[in-house]
């Protein structure tokens, strides 16, 4: 035992001394993105003349052409990623609600996405409460041929524990009990409205999905105690096979070129408003990231991909795409590691899937800490899903990022709505992600040895039970191990 403690502490203090030499070029890093970085002002512009980006829009097709253009203008090999994507897009909607046929008011809703192309169902209300399968099982079967009432979060009062599923996942519980349209609270205050998709699968769900507020739909809640309440759902949207792009700036490593760091962001959003936090600070940092990395004239061991993925909104679309085009060229094992920047702001530490890099990952952040006291050298090992690392994540490859951020300006609640705008930016925080991405990626890529390995089949299955990602998974029937 004592033999195996002191190689283990020689392992770690080898990892750790093996970083010096990286101090210097984090601080070149730090000090180009602190005096030059573009991020902010490019954010700035492009929401001010593309607006949204939703995928499979001409606003989608203009970010993709933005982002090309910025990155060769910085002198980056740079290339598109063409896929198909079933694109989806909202147009009318009406909602009402009432004590009787007769009494239907108007409520303001949202469509979420991938509801069908045309819907007109009036059927009784229903609470389900949080809207996961234990409140269907309660309900027994009266939830069938109903319009499900469900709260987006956890509600107030909740049993400790109780799992937060993502509203596509509670969708799919309410279709396979028989709902035939469900309306989805948001836990917002002041009437805000939250869009987002309601598929696990990103195609067509067979049922009508809305968003409403929280103060209606806490209203409505109580008006059930009371009696029934019928509701009726109409809309039209528009689905169909479009062409898309990921936007892919490749530096070729000089000694290890076969392996590959992917360094990633989604462009697209949502179309309510110009998605500034939702993911204009994340994708705009890693076209930054791609600026700094040239500019510096960095050399890395390892390849370095700074990609820009579409269709993440409507169900990670890009980065699935990616990973399987990687599948079918036989290059997905050159993938050593993902870093994912997603509405990522200010980090104070590094985030990753794995838990043994924590020495790696605490040796580099203490040059950072070294840099600029603000950094506090955190470190957050764990995994969740839903956004561009899932594709990654799901063929055992490493994942991370940023740790310890906060969402600037009280962003947070207005994601996904009209009000996620660029106003809500704050420059500095941007420059932080863009510094500490840069560092991050920059570490990985020359690291003399990234000492965690892709995961196999049998070790990947208990990590993501570790992780509790069993039961989202099934639902969007990506689980595929046996029981």
């Amino acid at each position: 035992m004592k033999k195996l403690f002191i190689l283990a502490f020689a392992s770690l203090s080898l990892s750790a001394s093996a970083q010096d030499n990286f101090g210097p070029v984090f601080k070149k890093i730090s000090d180009e993105v602190q005096t030059q970085s573009n991020a902010y002002n490019n954010l700035k512009d492009a929401s001010a003349t593309i607006g949204h980006r939703l995928t499979g829009s001409a606003n989608g097709a203009k970010a993709e052409e933005y982002a090309y253009n910025l990155l060769k203008s910085y002198g980056c090999d740079v290339k598109f990623q063409p896929f198909e994507v079933e694109s989806w897009n909202r147009k009318t909607i009406a909602v009402k609600i009432g004590a009787s046929s007769a009494e239907l008011a108007p409520v303001r809703a949202v469509t979420l996405a991938h509801s069908p192309v045309a819907a007109n169902v009036t059927a009784d209300l229903i609470d389900v409460g949080n809207g996961l399968e234990a409140d269907y099982q309660a309900l027994g079967d009266k939830v069938r041929g109903k319009i499900a009432l469900i709260y987006l979060g956890v509600l107030p009062g909740s049993p400790k524990g109780t799992p937060s599923l993502h509203r596509s996942e509670k969708t799919a519980i309410a279709t396979k009990n028989g709902a035939i349209g469900v309306i989805i609270i948001n836990t917002v205050k002041n009437g805000v409205l939250l869009t987002g998709t309601a598929s696990v699968t990103g195609k067509l769900i067979p049922i009508p999905a809305v968003c409403i507020g929280l103060e209606s739909g806490m209203a409505l809640k109580e008006k059930l105690k009371a009696g029934n309440q019928i509701a009726s759902i109409e809309m039209t949207n528009f689905s169909g096979l479009i062409k898309a792009r990921n936007v892919i700036a490749t530096f070729k490593g000089t000694e290890f070129p076969k392996e590959k760091i992917v360094v990633g962001g989604h462009l697209d959003s949502w179309d309510l408003a110009t998605g500034a936090i939702d993911n204009g600070i994340g994708s705009f940092s890693v076209i930054d990231m791609a600026r700094t990395f040239k500019k510096l004239n960095l050399k890395t061991k390892r390849t370095v991909e700074f990609v820009l993925f579409m269709g993440e909104e409507q169900g990670l679309l890009g980065s699935k795409a990616y990973v399987q085009q990687a599948k079918q060229n036989k290059t997905l094992d050159q993938v050593s590691f993902m870093l994912n920047y997603d509405m990522t702001n200010d980090p104070k530490g590094f985030s990753t899937t794995r838990e043994e890099l924590e020495p790696l990952f605490k040796g580099w952040g203490a040059d950072v800490v070294k840099i600029d006291t603000n950094f506090k050298n955190m470190f957050l090992a764990g995994a969740g899903l839903h956004s561009d690392h899932q594709p990654f994540m799901l063929e055992g490859i490493p994942t991370g990022g940023g740790a310890g951020g906060r969402l600037p300006n009280n962003s947070g609640p207005y994601y996904h709505s009209d009000g996620d705008v660029f106003k809500l930016v704050d420059e500095q925080g941007l420059k932080n992600t863009v510094r500490y991405g840069a560092i991050l990626a920059y570490a990985l890529a020359n690291t003399p040895k990234i000492p965690v390995k892709k995961q196999n089949e049998a070790e990947l299955e208990r990590f993501l039970l570790d992780q509790r990602l069993k039961e989202p998974l099934k639902i969007a029937g990506e689980w595929r191990w046996k029981d």
